[in-house]
């Protein structure tokens, strides 16, 4: 699949520049985040037609898919992306490579062995290099290429232009040891995550000064250390080729030649068809594609009752052929030509379907996971009351099913942001926030001071709301003129739509009140009430007429007692009391995580007021109702004169429908708690810069990589923002911009946490307070599909697995001496 939504220069395998119970407000008990416990999870098995290197033909070339041509070879640079870290895996020493459950392995290929010989009064990493590991160029792999990546990667000298120095900045020497094979490392401050350093490690030539860092390595890599070499590449022609490397010292490459071929998503099913590709990622709909060729081969030659005419009647065809062969020479014309266009787009669409057949998608989990990120800069969300209304209104099953369940892949929402299931340490810690319940998430809002009639409250001086709102304020004057207009003109011709996303949700409310205001009779009055109708106003006439009463303040004209309800219905929530139980819950959890008593000492005082019931001003219902209607019937909530409406932005390019359609549910999901949405498409090419790293947005979808080292890898994501000079906020990679220096602190214990079991429970109680916070809420684990030829064998999903690319090859020898570029 595309990497449309993961942020540019994160595809790879660690993140770097790349949601019940009964009862208003019962908290589901913190199970699985307690720090004396471990959850056992299993991860879904990779998907490669493993075979044995014996059973592997030598020879022939594979031409493997990548989104574009790469923009630079050199993987620590800003904008390194999944091509790059794709080719540089088959060229480069990776010392530590993810294996199939997500956790660092030592490379034979170029270590004998990678060890903490020293932990006081300095730890000490002693390498201990194969005796064999040679650069291209016959040179051994030793120190110099150590000490010259350090430091071009140490931040120290500013003339190298990395993306990231994390690990390396704590090196304080790197040494010789006993013998040239021998790499002696010393750190200044502990470092736990040290084997994610040195991967992919360069040659001296490249990484000894800026010029050949910053510009030589870009499009080229002359020195190499792995089972291919370069040999071209072409932007004419959109490849990037390797072939075998004579001095390498493994197993020796069983493809002659590989290359890595740039072709756009919407281009890969036409790729497969023709010839040009043996391995892609695909989406959903070609791998559908394939698994109808693969079915229709068995039907005899039937006609395909699906593609270009597949939905054509027989009285359709009837009419068609009746008209191509009529006695109106004009129609008959057109009719021909029509069949004959749909003639040939059955033609091709039946050859293309009959190529397919000669692949087979072999799928598991991609090592990222799907997120929805809220933006807590400013606005609503800046109010982490509403964050954890949104979280506890998302039903995460659902939208994991929505996603896997059609592929046949295991559906169950990802819980944690730090790791996933199948990796060491893996804790469904979502239990810090509470799973869904419509009920809570209201009572949140309504503390939060977001009721139903809030909307048409007169404004105060209060910040922003939304993304939205924000230019809303900034043409306030001509936007309310803008409003009556439409409102008006709505009336006259369709009554059963609004002008904004707002007003849809209240159409119901609005019928009822046009109803009456078209019996007035003056145009003028009637536009005064309509408009008043629509936002709710409380001193309307039609809000009169209409029984409509205001919780806490039952003396409004057209109020009457709510004789014979009890205090639990007549009262629409009882924000005060629920939302502070829930908070104080939640510190509750956050202490039994961290063993933070003081939390819990804050926990215990709950005051009289607290436990006070009582509704809440400014929610309205219909005079005589018991109990109030779903907020999607009754409209949004407001506040201020505002509407709580959400900017969510999400990508419109074609590989991106999954994601729109998880957005769209989402937005359903708010909708039932009163919270609108109004969705903006923009173009995938602009989706990160221009909105998620700017930060102009209030709900997105987007994705990151898993890690093998989460302590190093998660902080800069989840990191506190903190106040440049010029009045921004220093995010890093932290574009929901929330954040607490509690889990900074976590972040930090961990990072120099030596012992891997206290490490890790550092990270689950990080991950806890991350829950907690409700800036990013974690969906699923991403798809991974590829459409591969199904003679060739050990490629495929990889799952969390780096790829052996000395492996890759065909069953079939006949197939192994094919040309590349076969035509079916």
């Amino acid at each position: 699949m595309s990497h449309v939504g993961v942020p540019r220069g994160t595809v790879r395998k660690r993140r770097s520049l790349a949601l019940l119970t009964a009862g208003v407000l019962t908290i589901p008990a913190l199970a699985g985040c307690s720090s004396d416990s471990e959850e056992t999870s299993r991860g879904v098995p990779q998907d490669i037609a493993p075979a044995a290197r014996d059973r592997v033909a030598d020879g022939s070339t594979v031409n493997w898919a990548v989104d574009a041509m790469p923009t630079t070879l050199n993987a620590f640079q800003a904008d390194a992306d999944s091509a790059t870290t794709r080719i540089t895996g088959a060229l480069l020493p990776t010392l530590f490579p993810m294996d199939a459950t997500g956790q660092p392995k030592l490379n034979p290929d170029y270590l004998e062995s990678a060890k903490i010989i020293e932990r006081e009064p300095k730890q000490v990493v002693l390498y201990k290099l194969n005796q064999q590991a040679v650069w291209s160029d016959g040179r051994e792999i030793g120190a110099p290429d150590f000490v010259a990546q350090w430091r071009a990667l140490s931040g120290k000298d500013s003339a190298f232009w990395t993306a990231r120095n994390s690990g390396y900045e704590r090196i304080q020497k790197i040494e010789r040891g006993a013998d040239d094979l021998q790499v002696r490392v010393t750190f200044a401050k502990p470092y736990a995550d040290w084997r994610s350093l040195f991967s992919p490690l360069y040659p001296k030539e490249v990484t000894g000064s800026p010029d050949t860092f910053n510009d030589g390595a870009r499009t080229t890599l002359k020195n190499t250390a792995g089972p291919f070499q370069l040999k071209s590449v072409s932007k004419a022609k959109g490849t990037v080729t390797l072939t075998r490397n004579p001095r390498w010292w493994g197993d020796k490459a069983k493809l002659d030649t590989l290359v890595f071929r740039a072709v756009a998503p919407k281009d890969r099913t036409k790729a497969l068809a023709d010839g040009t590709v043996h391995v892609t990622d695909v989406d959903s709909t070609t791998a559908n594609r394939i698994a109808l060729a693969l079915r229709d081969g068995n039907n005899g030659g039937q006609p395909l009752t699906h593609g270009p005419g597949a939905d054509l009647t027989p009285a359709a065809a009837l009419r068609s052929w009746a008209l191509a062969n009529g006695s109106d020479e004009e129609q008959a014309e057109i009719a021909r030509a029509a069949r004959e266009k749909t003639r040939k787009a059955v033609a091709a669409y039946g050859a293309e379907q009959k190529a397919l057949r000669s692949y087979a998608v072999r799928k598991s989990l991609e090592p990222a996971y799907t997120q929805l990120a809220l933006n807590g800069e400013s606005g609503p969300l800046a109010d982490d009351r509403v964050r954890r209304a949104v979280a506890r209104a998302l039903d995460r099953q659902e939208l994991a099913e929505t996603v896997l369940k059609p592929l046949g892949l295991p559906a169950k929402p990802l819980g944690s942001h730090l790791a996933l299931a199948g990796q060491p340490g893996y804790k469904d810690g979502s239990g810090a926030l509470g799973d869904q319940n419509t009920e809570e998430a209201q009572a949140l809002l309504a503390d939060a001071g977001w009721t139903r009639g809030g909307a048409a409250e007169k404004p105060k001086d209060t910040k922003a709301g939304s993304e939205a709102e924000k230019k809303d304020e900034k043409e306030d004057g001509e936007k309310k003129g803008t409003d009556k207009a439409e409102d008006k003109d709505e009336k006259k011709t369709d009554k059963t739509e609004a002008d904004t996303d707002a007003d849809k949700k209240t159409e119901d409310a609005d019928k009822k009140t046009e109803d009456k205001e078209e019996k007035a009779g003056d145009q003028d009055k009637e536009e005064k009430k309509s408009d008043q109708a629509a936002t709710g106003s409380d001193d309307s006439a039609a809000s009169r007429a209409e029984g409509l009463y205001i919780v806490g303040q039952d003396n409004k004209p057209g109020a009457r007692p709510a004789q014979g309800l009890d205090a639990a219905s007549s009262s629409v929530l009882s924000p005060s009391h629920t939302a502070a139980v829930q908070s104080l819950a939640l510190l509750r959890q956050a202490s039994a995580v961290s063993g933070d008593t003081s939390a819990a000492d804050t926990a215990a005082k709950v005051t009289a007021q607290d436990k006070q019931s009582g509704g809440a001003p400014g929610a309205y219902a219909p005079m005589g109702t018991a109990a109030p209607a779903p907020a999607s019937v009754n409209g949004p909530l407001g506040k201020d004169g505002k509407t709580l409406t959400l900017r969510f932005v999400l990508p419109s390019g074609p590989g991106s429908q999954s994601l729109r359609g998880v957005g769209e549910r989402i937005a359903t999901m708010l909708e039932k708690i009163g919270i609108g949405t109004e969705i903006t498409k923009v173009p995938d090419e602009s989706y990160f810069k221009d909105h998620i790293a700017s930060g102009d947005y209030d709900l997105a979808l987007y994705s990151w990589p898993a890690t093998a080292y989460p302590a190093t890898d998660g902080r800069p994501i989840y990191a506190k923002p903190e106040p440049a000079t010029d009045g921004s906020l220093l995010v890093e990679q932290n574009y929901t911009r929330v954040g607490t220096d509690h889990i900074d602190q976590l972040f930090d214990q961990a990072v120099a946490e030596l012992d891997e079991k206290a490490a890790r429970e550092l990270m689950k109680q990080a991950d806890a307070r991350i829950w907690a916070a409700a800036g990013s809420i974690p969906l699923f684990q991403r798809p991974q599909l590829v459409a591969v030829d199904k003679k060739l064998a050990n490629v495929g999903a990889f799952g969390f697995a780096a790829p052996r690319y000395q492996d890759i090859g065909f069953t079939d020898r006949q197939a192994a001496g094919s040309p590349a570029d076969r035509k079916k």
